[in-house]
C-alpha cells in the first residue's frame, strides 16, 4: 500500500494500477474552508449549444474545460476536485478518449477520486460525455 502526502492532503493507493489514469483510489483531506459542487458538464457551449455530436474526445475535451472553467470561477482547479465523476454512454469510446482527461490532470498534478461510469444515455440527445466534481480548499 502507498500512501503519500501532498500539502496535507493524504493520497491513498493499495495497488499503483491506476496511476497512469492519474487519479489516487481515495484520498484523505483537511476539511475545506469552502465546497463548491459543480453539476454534469458536458460539450456545451456558452450558448447553450451542443457540439461535436460523434465526436467522443472532443466531447470530453469540452466537458473537461468546462468543469475546469466552474472550478475557476470558484477560486479554485482541478487540484482541489475531491470527487470526479465521469459519465458516458460508450465505454470504450470513452476509454480510447481518456487520455484528454489524463493530460488536464497532469498539467496540474491532479489526482483526484474519479469514477467512470456507463450510463444509457445522457440528458441532451447525442451527448457521450457528463462529468461532474466536488472541490473543496
Amino acid at each position: 500500500m502507498t500512501n503519500t502526502e501532498v500539502d496535507a492532503t493524504i493520497r491513498i493507493n493499495p495497488t499503483s494500477w491506476n496511476l497512469g489514469f492519474h487519479y489516487d483510489q481515495a484520498q484523505l483531506r483537511p476539511a475545506p474552508s469552502r465546497i463548491l459542487t459543480v453539476a454534469g458538464q458536458g460539450s456545451i457551449d456558452a450558448d447553450g449549444t451542443f457540439l461535436h455530436a460523434d465526436d467522443v474526445a472532443a466531447q470530453m475535451a469540452l466537458a473537461t474545460a468546462n468543469v475546469e472553467d466552474m472550478l475557476a470561477r470558484g477560486g479554485m482547479d482541478l487540484r482541489d476536485v475531491t470527487r470526479l465523476v465521469v459519465y458516458v454512454t460508450d465505454m470504450d469510446a470513452a476509454l480510447a478518449s481518456y487520455g484528454v482527461l489524463v493530460e488536464r490532470l497532469a498539467a496540474l498534478g491532479a489526482t483526484p477520486p474519479a469514477t467512470l461510469v456507463e450510463v444509457s444515455r445522457l440528458a441532451v440527445p447525442g451527448m457521450a460525455v457528463e462529468i461532474d466534481a466536488t472541490a473543496g480548499r
